[in-house]
């Protein structure tokens, strides 16, 4: 209003497409020099003061807060709202030259916050205080006009999401420069499916729904990478989602590199529960086994309730599942060929599945997999004896000393190894002194009886004492000191795998008893006692298949380390 610009349309809290964040206010008006549509993304703080840490480049400290926790630039935060938005409304495809932003820290001045100003501006991020009030006025005067910015703000309509020709072509070379993948047999197949169903998508009033179905290391990611790669080298827009925190970042690193615009290609199922139908032509739902379904579903009179599978469905003119019903391992996620089948029938969508028959992981050992599923009872017949396989290694340990000293000796033999553990023990944070400083990771993974400890994997988010986030625990090499928990390690491989099994799955009289008492995982623990123990042996499933070399297993069970032994033998 003190600008004059009290025509322009304010859109507060606007969502920014495809994510949980929301931008303060968004203006939207017309260029005063131009007459295109014009737009300020505007982040507002309180702070009165703020100090950049030191040795990083983009985050800040509120001493006034004393929380101690570090901020996102308020510049650089905005800065990625206005690639977002630019990125993903079509609108703006082509002119993103449009949108602009800028943060006002109203209650501050320029003196005290005199460290912030080093942080590189641009036309997607402008720093503004208080006592520079003038100067934010002049800005938005020069971005826009007095009148009214009605038609800008419709124009703006968050139901047109896609990702722009500028990102798919900059994701194309990133995925590029990565190296193709060589698809084999059912692998070209499913790519050769959904590439037909874009093709018939693209050509008339077409809607097709694959489900791609593989066990551990069968491929399906790079299926999932492959095809993001082709789509984007020929402008058809696509998104790739998954239910997993560790896994969409470790495939943001991958694949999107240092190229924030590339990574945010990568989302989470919950992403889509509010998106328009066939909003995107190709959705890549990976590890689809992790889509959520409600314990209890809303009455039906609730408007706008979609089941996520739903949702997933609806998302897409191509929706692609790839998944293995043997990995769910949480209440909820109980996802499966059927329930897909069910809700797309529901739909009238047809369905075309595909299975997966190679074994890439594992060494490529499908005996193996097999091996682990008749062992844990996940397919009939009970567990049998392993016969040894040129291709892949089943050791039985004694101790976990043993455990470790064999995974060691092959990452010093410049191998990867990791361990991992049933989730029986406590998940401490790590230890901080009064300036709260780090001091070390709790050794909460605890043997007493033989005398061994190890941590956990990285709690947080952000890698403390050199070592990794929980989300690059699996591919950081400082990682193998730690020992993973299922969340850590679903859907990643490396090539000798240590697993510890855990007083929550025990072997006696000739079948498994599963204890919930002994879980420290809260979600799974307070499962039915039948869903515990489907949830638990999946669990080990899952942990059991991560190696591609070979296995080292132990159990914290005599009764339970006698009859691995028994199966395993001398192999």
């Amino acid at each position: 209003m003190d600008a004059g610009l009290g025509d322009v349309e304010v859109l507060v809290e606007y969502p920014v497409p495809l994510s949980s964040y929301r931008v303060d206010a968004l203006l939207c008006g017309v260029h005063p020099d131009t007459g295109e549509p014009s737009y300020v993304a505007v982040e507002l703080k309180q702070w009165s003061e703020a100090s950049a840490i030191a040795d990083t480049e983009d985050l800040v400290l509120i001493e006034s807060m004393r929380d101690n926790v570090a901020r996102l630039h308020p510049v650089a935060q905005v800065r990625r709202y206005c690639d977002h938005i630019a990125d993903f409304t079509e609108s703006l495809h082509g002119h993103e030259h449009r949108i602009g932003g800028a943060a006002y820290l109203h209650n501050a001045t320029d003196d005290n916050v005199r460290p912030l100003f080093a942080f590189p501006s641009d036309a997607y991020g402008q720093l503004f205080t208080g006592s520079s009030r003038d100067n934010f006025q002049r800005y938005l005067a020069e971005r826009l006009a007095p009148m009214s910015g009605s038609e800008a703000a419709d124009a703006l309509r968050p139901e047109a999401v896609s990702p722009s020709k500028r990102l798919m072509a900059v994701a194309a070379d990133e995925i590029a420069e990565r190296g193709h993948f060589n698809l084999l047999d059912e692998q070209q197949i499913a790519y050769s499916l959904v590439m037909r169903a874009v093709k018939k998508a693209r050509q008339a009033e077409f809607k097709e729904v694959i489900v791609v179905i593989g066990g551990p290391g069968s491929g399906k990611s790079v299926i999932a990478l492959e095809l993001l790669g082709e789509l984007y080298r020929n402008g058809v827009p696509a998104l790739h989602a998954t239910g997993s925190k560790s896994f969409t970042i470790t495939l943001q690193e991958v694949a999107g590199g240092d190229d924030t615009r590339v990574r945010n290609l990568f989302r989470f199922f919950n992403e889509f529960d509010k998106a328009p139908k066939n909003g995107i032509d190709v959705l890549i739902c990976d590890e689809a086994h992790r889509i959520r379904e409600p314990s209890r579903r809303p009455a039906k009179h609730i408007r706008g309730y979609r089941r996520q599978v739903e949702a997933l469905l609806d998302a897409a003119q191509v929706p692609v599942f790839l998944l293995d019903e043997h990995q769910v391992v949480r209440p909820g996620e109980r996802c499966d060929v059927a329930v897909i089948d069910e809700a797309a029938q529901a739909m009238n969508l047809p369905v075309r599945h595909v299975e997966l028959n190679a074994q890439f992981r594992c060494g490529g050992s499908r005996a193996y997999e097999e091996w682990v599923l008749r062992l844990l009872g996940l397919r009939p017949g009970g567990p049998v004896p392993w016969g040894g396989d040129d291709r892949f290694t089943v050791q039985v340990a004694e101790t976990p000393q043993e455990l470790e000293a064999v995974l060691r000796s092959h990452q010093e033999g410049g191998e990867q190894a990791r361990m991992t553990a049933g989730f029986c023990w406590p998940w401490s944070d790590p230890m901080v002194d009064a300036g709260r400083r780090f001091i070390g990771l709790v050794d909460d993974v605890s043997l007493p009886e033989w005398g061994w400890a190890r941590p956990w994997n990285v709690k947080g988010e952000r890698s403390i004492g050199g070592y990794p986030s929980k989300n690059l625990w699996a591919t950081d090499p400082a990682g193998s000191s730690q020992v993973g928990c299922i969340y850590t390690a679903q859907g990643f491989e490396y090539d000798w795998n240590g697993v510890i099994l855990g007083p929550d799955l025990v072997w006696r009289d000739g079948t498994w008893i599963a204890n919930r008492n002994a879980s420290e995982d809260g979600a799974v623990a307070g499962a039915s006692p039948e869903d515990f123990y489907y949830l638990i042996r999946n669990t080990y499933k899952v942990l059991l298949t991560r190696g591609m070399r070979g296995t080292v297993i132990f159990s914290t069970d005599q009764e339970t380390r006698e009859m691995l032994r028994g199966l395993v033998g001398g192999c």
